[in-house]
């Protein structure tokens, strides 16, 4: 078997909330050493967002299996002086403080690979280093408004912002894959270097297709609730279990066979006013009402079997309790214990499925401080400082 691909690379993490923590999460699950700095008094605020996960946060457990708390007050030039050693035996360093702040600390990208070449320092941001957006709190449902994901979101009504953190995901993804492109070209160079992630910009990349068709077409596309703005039917159907199905038909072709398999109305494949898909668009609630009253006579099973065999994409609108049993995820075997300080919780292996390689590392959810004193020693500190230092809550 191959061994995990970040095997042998430190990691040491400023970090709090989400992008940053859930971009160092993955490079922990690849096998990296991931070294997390946390505030000794009470660590990453995120360890109190809710108390869902059998008592703790359920943000916290998600992002931040893997990695080890160095709990250290960065205000004290004894706590700042043993990260600055961590960081200069590291592979990377990541921080996502608020603007300014890591500059203060001399804890920012350029700075630091000014004095460690080899280092690959990552910057998360709200807006970015410069412009008038620069010091702006940047909290992941403001900067989903600021991207224009919030416009394109909801029901012709309403805008409503992603049920998930979508900026701070996409700061995240982009944070990790540029620090593999980083450590790759390091590789081939053995120089490091720093990189800048906004979550605007991220997440503005993300919003490509409704970007793209106002900039170059002149519109926004409609917001539509489950529907499609410019494909009919494409929605959610209730059917007679009180579920509810969602369907898509793409082409024609597929109209015909839902027609004459689900709706079992064959006229209606040759009908102008529902032929094509500009003429079902154009008449999308006449369009919708047919498809509902098939499928409102069927329980959600039977809709799904019919309309798979009429070769008509679908699928169950599911919520996330129905989610954590979905079958294709328990077929595939997906699903691991992660130790934690409550016991063992439910973690799904990441995404990416390397054979023939271990398997993802998916590590312990870390206490609070439950490394400071192995990883102090490591860095070369003796028992007294870091007693000291204890005593004098530096350290936790």
């Amino acid at each position: 078997m191959q061994p995990l691909p970040l095997d042998g690379i430190t990691v040491v993490a400023v970090e709090q909330a989400v992008s940053a923590p859930f971009a160092t999460r993955q490079l922990a699950d690849l096998g990296a050493r991931v070294i997390k700095v946390e505030r000794p008094d009470g660590g990453d605020f995120a360890r109190g967002y809710d108390t869902a996960a059998r008592g703790l946060a359920s943000h916290f457990v998600w992002a931040n299996r893997g990695k080890e708390s160095l709990a250290v007050d960065l205000k004290d030039p004894r706590g700042l002086a043993a990260v600055q050693r961590l960081i200069a035996d590291a592979d990377v360093f990541v921080q996502n403080l608020a603007q300014g702040a890591a500059a203060r600390l001399g804890l920012d990208a350029a700075t630091l690979c000014a004095r460690h070449p080899r280092l690959v320092a990552v910057d998360i941001s709200g807006y970015g280093a410069g412009g008038p957006y620069a010091d702006k709190r940047a909290y992941d449902m403001l900067v989903q408004c600021e991207a224009g994901l919030v416009s394109v979101t909801g029901t012709p009504e309403q805008p409503v912002k992603a049920g998930i953190p979508a900026a701070d995901i996409a700061a995240a993804m982009y944070a990790y894959s540029g620090v593999l492109a980083a450590l790759l070209r390091r590789a081939t160079t053995g120089v490091g270097g720093p990189l800048e992630i906004s979550m605007l910009e991220a997440l503005a990349e993300w919003m490509g297709h409704p970007l793209h068709h106002a900039m170059h077409g002149g519109t926004a596309p409609a917001r539509a609730g489950l529907a499609h703005a410019v494909i009919a039917p494409y929605d959610a159907y209730p059917t007679a279990d009180g579920a509810r199905v969602l369907l898509s038909v793409q082409n024609d072709r597929e109209w015909r066979r839902l027609a004459e398999q689900v709706i079992g109305r064959p006229e209606l494949a040759d009908d102008p006013v529902y032929a094509t898909n500009a003429a079902r668009t154009a008449h999308r609630e006449r369009t919708d009402a047919l498809v509902a009253k098939a499928l409102v006579e069927l329980d959600a099973d039977e809709a799904l079997r019919r309309l798979e065999g009429a070769g008509i994409a679908c699928a169950r609108l599911r919520d996330v309790h129905e989610v954590a049993a979905h079958p294709q995820l328990a077929a595939r075997a997906r699903w691991r214990d992660v130790d934690s300080p409550v016991g063992p919780l439910r973690g799904m292996l990441p995404p990416v499925t390397m054979p023939g390689t271990v398997e993802p590392a998916m590590g312990a959810v870390p206490a609070l401080g439950e490394h400071t004193g192995a990883v102090l020693r490591a860095v070369g500190m003796t028992e007294a400082e870091i007693t000291a230092m204890r005593r004098d809550g530096v350290i936790a």
